[in-house]
């Protein structure tokens, strides 16, 4: 028996976006509290957004102080200006930080408690304010999850929120809200979304409906990120992205990630790199760690991305996965934590913390090949090379 959940109403498509102030009718919303970042203020992003919620007679409140990888104070100060707003539901609008902002905040909305109160192991189901999740990136998948994530700074701990209360009522998906993004975060985000659908597929915790999420997302995406970061303006590129992401979100959320998002996250708290980057670090030395317990899945996946023939052998298109995920993080300039300006000093002395960490998140409990906190402490080595 698997458990399948979504997000009430989901709308994808180009020019989705047109179509928020319709999907907040059918779940009588009127009173948004938008979360978002300066970008999405100085790039003219938000006041298309409110363009589109004033002509329906709309008037929002706007929070726009998330920061990437949003931490406790962030998560507080919006929580703040939403008691005073007195709003019925919270938009998220950007990437995945401003997502989970809004996320955290929706879910302290009607219980207020410490942030640190909803980190895994604890579940939060309770629904607090309705969440509505526009994504401008391609990569998250947050807007189709119940997951969030918020940085305690205090510890450097990348708490992982798990619960339906983190789930988006609506999701708005809409790819023309992706164009014309820089390379460097359509590849991260993009590599994002491609580690969603491989864990997915990969989890002891998959399940026919996350296996069919994690295939297609994989066939979308696999074939058009190189194609998305070279040419910015190609729809049909930026389409199979976005669509791909949103799918590898669903079958993540509707299973789980694994080992490279659980060593992932302490590296971002830590070291404050991207997510997506971090992840694509990781992710071809965790797959070489982990095939050998799930050979015939990980050839699954060479198969989706096209890597591999449908008649090919599982020991030989694994062998082609793992040379495409070299490959790819090549092709995308994706740097080792050295060549990104992490000291070998400092890296080395976190180690033994940033392993406690990810085994204390969870996710790597549902790899193919569970390790101990020495083996995570040996990947960590050799990611950094």
């Amino acid at each position: 028996m698997a458990a399948i959940n979504l997000p009430r109403i989901i709308r994808v498509g180009g020019g989705a976006l047109a179509e928020l102030p319709a999907a907040m009718a059918q779940c009588g919303l009127a009173r948004p509290f938008i979360v978002t970042d300066g970008f999405m203020v100085s790039s003219g992003m938000i006041a298309s957004l409110l363009a589109v919620l004033e002509q329906a007679g709309i008037n929002a409140i706007v929070f726009a102080e998330t920061v990437p990888d949003p931490t406790v104070a962030v998560v507080e100060a919006a929580l703040e200006a939403l008691r005073v707003a007195g709003c019925d539901c919270v938009i998220g609008f950007g990437g995945g930080s401003p997502i989970d902002t809004a996320k955290a905040i929706a879910a302290l909305a009607i219980e207020p408690r410490p942030v640190q109160a909803l980190k895994a192991p604890a579940t939060t189901d309770v629904p607090g304010l309705p969440i509505i999740a526009v994504p401008t990136t391609a990569g998250t998948g947050s807007e189709a999850t119940k997951f969030t994530i918020v940085t305690d700074e205090a510890s450097s701990e990348k708490m992982l929120c798990a619960g339906l209360a983190f789930l988006p009522t609506v999701a708005i998906v809409d790819f023309e809200l992706t164009m014309g993004k820089p390379a460097r975060l359509t590849a991260d985000t993009g590599i994002d979304s491609l580690t969603h659908a491989i864990e997915a597929y990969v989890s002891k915790k998959a399940n026919g409906f996350s296996d069919a999420m994690a295939i297609s997302a994989m066939k979308l995406i696999a074939p058009n990120i190189r194609t998305a970061c070279a040419e910015p303006g190609n729809r049909t590129a930026r389409e199979a992205m976005m669509v791909g992401a949103h799918h590898a979100g669903i079958a993540f959320s509707n299973a789980s990630v694994a080992l490279v998002h659980g060593m992932s996250r302490p590296v971002g708290a830590f070291f404050h790199v991207p997510h997506g980057l971090s992840n694509a670090m990781l992710l071809p030395v965790v797959t070489a760690f982990s095939a050998p317990a799930a050979l015939s899945r990980y050839a699954d996946c060479a198969r989706a991305m096209g890597v591999a023939g449908a008649d090919e052998g599982d020991q030989s298109a694994v062998a082609r996965l793992l040379e495409e995920l070299a490959a790819l993080n090549a092709d995308l300039a994706v740097p080792s934590p050295r060549s990104h300006g992490i000291s070998e000093e400092r890296w080395f002395e976190v180690v033994p913390e940033m392993a406690r960490q990810a085994l204390a998140s969870g996710s790597p409990g549902n790899n193919p090949r569970v390790p101990e906190a020495a083996e995570i402490e040996r990947l960590y080595a050799e990611v950094f090379g």
